[in-house]
């Protein structure tokens, strides 16, 4: 499973140098089942044995039950396993000839070299990245790379270590994911690292998938595993958290508070309860707003006297 983009992929171009990139493309190697050639094996060896033992004191029959048994030596030596999860890379003489994906036991090109290839799902965290953010406040990163090899022959051929590559190149694609966005997002919204984690992460996994596609790897899934302003900072911004939520916090009890007193004022007229001018409605209005908006409960205090003694 890889994450698929709707926007074109832009590969990377080699700069400085032409035709440094080895250009190749994983193939199927011609081989056959395992029991067959090892059944074929047995059989050589066999004859090899019984044409020496028989024909032991004849020059020409010995020499023919040893190259018997050179078949078996070869075909024995030809013989692979590959377990789930697992490739073989073949090469014969330096040349790539193809990869054995099919589980179990094969029988490949003779004199060949094999080299094993997980193609299982991998997973690995990377480090805690202090990185500055769009708004240049510094910050702390990590995140969680999915992967798998996808392509055995680039993944062989094309780096020099994938696994080493696949980290490297997610930690940069990280870096620079994190630098593009701010850590909260403003008042008029927009993309931010702790508002949108699911857009970062997405945005990450493509760009690590376009970074690691040379190596024949493709990206199952990333997430970020930690994202924290850094310790110098820290208090600061905690600071400024809080405030921001304590205007947050006051700005809807004032709008609380209007809607009540405006809906008290209201059903005071329409019921008819009592008579208020102008200045009673003022002094009733600044009663209600305080009380509603304090932060420590009420003190009645019983008036004996008016408004205008």
């Amino acid at each position: 499973m890889s994450i698929q983009s709707n926007t074109p992929t832009v590969e990377a171009v080699p700069v400085g140098h032409d035709g440094v990139r080895v250009e190749i493309e994983e193939r199927t190697a011609a081989s056959m089942p395992g029991g067959l050639g090892l059944l074929t094996a047995v059989v050589a060896l066999a004859l090899g044995i019984g044409i020496i033992v028989v024909g032991s004191a004849i020059p020409l029959l010995v020499v023919l039950g040893l190259v018997f048994i050179a078949v078996f030596v070869v075909l024995l030596s030809s013989l692979v396993i590959v377990q789930p999860g697992q490739t073989k890379v073949v090469q014969f003489f330096g040349r790539y000839v193809g990869t054995v994906r099919r589980p179990g036991m094969s029988l490949v090109m003779p004199f060949s070299t094999r080299h094993s290839v997980s193609v299982r799902v991998r997973n690995f965290e990377t480090n805690r990245l202090k990185v500055n953010d769009a708004d240049g406040s510094p910050v702390e990163i990590a995140a969680i790379v999915v992967w798998q090899v996808a392509d055995t022959s680039k993944a062989t051929y094309a780096v020099d270590n994938y696994v080493d590559f696949v980290s490297v190149q997610a930690e940069s694609a990280l870096r620079h994911t994190a630098t593009t966005h701010p850590y909260d997002g403003s008042e008029s919204g927009g993309t931010s690292l702790r508002g949108s984690t699911d857009q970062v992460a997405n945005e990450l996994a493509h760009e690590v998938a376009e970074r690691i596609s040379l190596a024949g790897v493709e990206i199952v899934e990333v997430r970020i595993s930690h994202l924290a302003y850094a310790a110098e900072v820290a208090q600061a911004m905690l600071r400024r958290q809080q405030a921001n939520a304590v205007v947050a916090a006051r700005t809807r009890i004032v709008e609380g508070a209007v809607g009540m007193v405006e809906l008290a004022l209201t059903k005071l007229s329409e019921g008819n309860i009592v008579e208020l001018d102008d200045e009673r409605k003022a002094a009733m209005v600044s009663n209600l707003m305080v009380v509603l908006c304090s932060d420590q409960p009420a003190s009645p205090i019983v008036n004996t006297g008016t408004l205008y003694s």
